[in-house]
């Protein structure tokens, strides 16, 4: 995590992402951590969940024009450095952030596609998928896929994923849908051999590859990883970081707040990691 500068003003960055009612991940996720990055966070809200630590048990989306329209008001008054998107929900905002990407508005843009929950329900309506690789991807800096949305974007089988050379091939092939950077998260990623513990996450670009590699940490408390971490690499390029370093600031950032969280029993099912440094 970087240290802010007491008396500074802070940069804006704008999360484009879903609510989430139990407080784990999407706009809440996104804002404390850029909190904790120092910067000054916005949204655009594109769903509403209703949702716990246990599942989502419901959905509304919001009318994209309505998502537009914040993101209009917000870009058009505030300088924005850098925006990250979520949770879109439908195909229809898909289209519409694309386009406002493609007219300037969305600076060092990370795409977190965000699929499935974790519990593995759908978080897409069909020709989602289509739409990114044909449309947003190609605006994007950075995508920043888990397992089971690098899978789905290359029309793979999860289960086929086995090997860092897996894992590089599907962020290649993504790679080849237009953005500067791909990162191949690896939080699900389960070893050939039962010995390793690793949680590695694979950031491959037209001109190298590089493994951003850590213990796995075994924890229940990991609700809105995926948003934090693509928060804080979005909070890192708005602060004109490198995508190495904002990436390699995010991962540690997200692994601390894993730790940090660990002994917590915030409800009955994954709970979220400390953002904040409470535990600390």
């Amino acid at each position: 995590m970087l240290t802010r500068v007491i008396g500074v003003q802070p940069i804006t960055v704008l999360s484009v992402a879903g609510s989430d009612s139990g407080g784990g991940a999407g706009i809440q996720a996104d804002l404390r951590t850029f909190g904790a990055f120092g910067v000054h966070g916005t949204t655009a809200v594109t769903a509403v969940t209703a949702q716990n630590t246990v599942a989502v048990t419901a959905v509304q989306k919001i009318d994209t024009r309505i998502v537009v329209a914040q993101i209009l008001a917000v870009v058009t008054d505030l300088q924005v450095r850098a925006v990250k998107t979520g949770m879109l929900a439908q195909p229809s905002t898909i289209e519409a952030v694309a386009q406002l990407a493609s007219e300037g508005f969305l600076p060092h843009l990370v795409v977190d596609p965000v699929l499935v929950s974790s519990t593995g329900q759908s978080l897409m309506e069909d020709g989602g998928v289509e739409l990114y690789r044909d449309a947003l991807l190609r605006h994007a800096e950075v995508v920043t896929p888990n397992l089971r949305e690098a899978a789905l974007l290359c029309g793979l089988d999860i289960r086929d994923v086995k090997t860092y050379d897996d894992m590089a091939a599907m962020a290649t092939t993504i790679l080849g849908f237009g953005p500067t950077y791909v990162l191949v998260k690896g939080g699900h990623f389960v070893a050939s051999s039962p010995t390793e513990h690793h949680a590695p996450d694979i950031l491959v670009s037209a001109h190298d590859v590089v493994i951003f590699d850590a213990d796995r940490i075994t924890t229940s408390n990991d609700h809105g990883t995926g948003c934090s971490l693509s928060a804080a690499i979005a909070a890192g390029l708005g602060l004109e970081r490198s995508m190495s370093d904002a990436t390699r600031d995010a991962k540690s950032f997200v692994l601390a707040a894993i730790e940090s969280a660990v002994t917590w029993r915030l409800g009955q099912g994954h709970g979220p990691i400390d953002h904040l440094g409470w535990g600390e």
